[in-house]
C-alpha cells in the first residue's frame, strides 16, 4: 500500500497531549529520543521539545524532519511556543503531537488534551538589514 503524502501546506491542524519520560508513555529507553536525542536530566516544557505523529514525519510521507523548528498554538500560554521535533509517537497515533514536559509540571496541571492546535513550519522573520 502506498504512502499517502501530507498536503504540503504549511500550517496543520493536530491533537496535542503531553508526555514525560517514563517507561509506561514511552520505550524501554525513555531518556533517549527517536532522532538520538538524550533527553536533559532537569528537564521541563521550557525545553521546547516535541515528538510527532508518524504521519507528519518525513520518513513516513510527512511534512517535517527531525531537528526541525515548528510553533505551537492554542494550546494554552505555558505550552505554546515554537519546538523542536525530536521523537515519534507510537504508531497508532494520526495528526497528534505529544509536548514533552516533567512530572512536576503535570501535578501543576499541564497535563491534558488539545484538539483543534496550530502546528506551523516555524521561519525565522527577516531582521533589519541595512540598506
Amino acid at each position: 500500500m502506498p504512502v499517502k503524502k501530507a498536503p504540503t501546506t504549511l500550517t496543520y491542524r493536530v491533537t496535542a497531549t503531553t508526555y514525560w519520560p517514563e517507561v509506561d508513555q514511552t520505550d524501554d529507553n525513555p531518556m533517549e529520543t527517536a532522532d538520538g536525542s538524550i533527553i536533559p536530566n532537569r528537564h521541563s516544557s521550557k525545553t521546547r521539545w516535541l515528538a510527532v505523529s508518524r504521519d507528519l514525519l518525513d520518513k513516513w510521507g510527512g511534512p517535517f524532519r527531525y531537528g526541525e523548528k515548528v510553533r505551537v498554538r492554542g494550546i494554552s500560554d505555558a505550552l505554546d511556543g515554537v519546538y523542536i521535533i525530536h521523537d515519534t509517537m507510537n504508531r497508532r497515533h494520526r495528526h497528534c503531537v505529544d509536548v514533552l514536559i516533567n512530572e512536576r509540571e503535570s501535578d501543576r496541571g499541564l497535563e491534558g488534551r488539545w484538539a483543534n492546535i496550530k502546528l506551523t513550519k516555524y521561519t525565522e522573520e527577516p531582521g533589519w538589514q541595512p540598506g
